[in-house]
């Protein structure tokens, strides 16, 4: 059975940083890509970034571009979003979700449609 939990949101001051992380569980072959999506109250859920399997090719909505990075550590199913520089207008609850193929992929998507799997969230705040 396929699992995806989500660790490391909180309240952080503007300017700060976190790190969010993305346990994987329960993909025994295929390709596992992962996203890094959000919703704020009252707007609609958004791709943050994105990360492919086995090239580690990634993608970041403009917004949180030079501000987040994302990474994978495989040896640990894991997948990291790094939030630098962190805005007010980043508060929401930020979940991963997996898009499973069979094979590679040249390229991740923000597009929330292929995604097969996803996590509950993490609740980021962005206060002073």
């Amino acid at each position: 059975q396929v699992h995806l939990v989500e660790s490391g949101g909180g309240l952080i001051q503007p300017g700060g940083s976190l790190r969010l992380s993305c346990a994987a569980s329960g993909f025994t072959s295929g390709t596992v890509n992962i996203g890094w999506f959000r919703q704020a109250p009252g707007k609609e859920r958004e791709g943050v970034s994105c990360i492919t399997d086995g090239d580690d090719r990634t993608s970041y909505r403009d917004s949180v571009k030079g501000r987040f990075t994302i990474s994978r550590d495989n040896t640990k199913n894991t997948v990291y979003l790094q939030m630098d520089s962190l805005k007010p207008e980043d508060t929401a609850v930020y979940f991963c979700a997996a898009d499973h193929r069979p094979g590679r992929t040249t390229m991740c998507l923000l597009g929330q449609s292929v995604y097969d799997y996803w996590g509950q969230g993490t609740q980021v705040i962005v206060s002073s």
